[in-house]
């Protein structure tokens, strides 16, 4: 076995559910799950229809560069999106099985162990999406984490010594960020560049909270600032995906955009990776890309939930709208997250995630103590619920 598998950490929901053995929810209580981001509304009946239509396509074998359509599809989308930013779908676009799995073979097809001595870093916002660390351990590499403190919570880059720097392969950044839906503003993306052209690492924008904000207040995308900063895609790519946006995550569909020579390398690995996405997947992919009334509709009720569950919370908890994303970073009253994560579960059969699950241990303290996740992925009802069951629990 490869030995770097002994590495691995345990995902945050194997911790959640070791950390509840045998605490038990109340009985008759039904369970509000709002632990995984895991989108519930409906699927688009734009996609469905594409993707039945398509079917008898099966019989194909895809190509792994996907079909131009697609790529055509992606790149009229990102000018659309991100005020006529123009990419070539040909070399500059790259459809993958949802930014989760092209982020974990990114990250390893930019590091290499065999000839960087000392060992390559990767570095990670903190808290952070667990992808991140599994594919830098399992490349080789050697991750570093910039904590994301209060009131921000965008990374403290100032945090990490000069010689993490000299050593730094990919640095990654999550906006919206995931937990705490934080959102680079041009400005942080300035002081990012400014490090790349310090120490010339390759920048790996996660991005697939983009479409879930609030009150017409677009997140500015990593290609977008560098375009407007005057830079081109050089050593830039973004990961965006269909999970979020259009409710699909069972379709594992997204695609990754940016510099040409990272995405023909990613290209070659792909190719013997096996990764290729079928064309049914593909023709509902295109009319995703292709349809924005169902993504507007996906935000309304997204703004609902949080117009109704906000202010309720606010009743007794810290707590403030995201500047994007369907999660609430929720400051506890004690400060003990999985001592709160337990008595929600056994006083009222509400699942919520400890923050420290999702951060690492640091100089600086794990920033994710003292916060639970919450993903408003319920129904309206059920999210209003919830809210209102803290609150009777925690009002003081």
């Amino acid at each position: 076995m490869n030995p770097l598998l002994n590495h691995l950490k345990p995902y945050p929901f194997a911790r959640l559910r070791e950390a509840m053995q045998g605490i038990d929810a109340p009985e008759g209580v039904t369970p509000i799950h709002l632990q995984i981001g895991e989108p519930k509304h409906p699927t688009p009946k734009v996609i469905t229809d594409a993707l039945t239509a398509s079917l008898h396509e099966l019989e194909k074998y895809p190509l792994t560069a996907g079909l131009h359509e697609l790529r055509q599809a992606c790149a009229e989308w990102v000018a659309r999106r991100y005020d006529g930013l123009s990419l070539n779908p040909d070399n500059e676009i790259l459809p993958v099985l949802g930014s989760r799995e092209a982020l974990f073979s990114f990250i390893q097809t930019v590091l290499n162990p065999a000839s960087d001595d000392p060992k390559p870093v990767v570095i990670s916002p903190n808290p952070f999406y667990q992808i991140y660390e599994g594919a830098t351990i399992l490349g080789g590499g050697e991750i570093h984490f910039a904590n994301c403190p209060a009131p921000s919570f965008n990374p403290d880059w100032s945090s990490l010594p000069e010689d993490v720097w000299q050593r730094t392969k990919v640095l990654i950044v999550c906006s919206p960020n995931n937990p705490s839906g934080s959102v680079l503003q041009l400005e942080d993306w300035k002081e990012i560049f400014d490090l790349q052209d310090k120490y010339g690492f390759v920048i790996a924008s996660d991005e697939c909270y983009s479409e879930i904000y609030f009150d017409g207040n677009k997140p500015i995308g990593g290609l977008q600032a560098a375009a407007q900063l005057g830079r081109g895609t050089r050593n830039i790519v973004m990961f965006t995906s269909l999970s979020k946006r259009s409710n699909v995550p069972g379709l594992r569909s997204g695609f990754v955009a940016g510099d040409a020579e990272l995405l023909k390398n990613f290209l070659l690995y792909r190719t013997y990776h096996g990764s290729a996405m079928s064309i049914p997947v593909q023709r509902a992919s295109i009319a995703a890309w292709n349809d924005e009334e169902h993504v507007i509709d996906n935000r309304r009720l997204y703004q609902e939930k949080f117009d109704r569950v906000i202010p309720i919370l606010q009743q007794a908890f810290d707590v403030k709208l995201p500047d994007a994303s369907f999660y609430i970073w929720l400051k506890v009253p004690d400060g003990d997250d999985l001592a709160f994560t337990r008595n929600l579960w056994q006083k009222a059969a509400i699942q919520v995630l400890p923050g420290r699950f999702l951060a690492r241990d640091t100089e600086q303290g794990n920033p994710g103590e003292g916060y639970v996740r919450i993903a408003l992925v319920a129904d309206v009802e059920s999210c209003v619920k919830a809210a209102e069951t803290m609150v009777a629990l925690y009002r003081r």
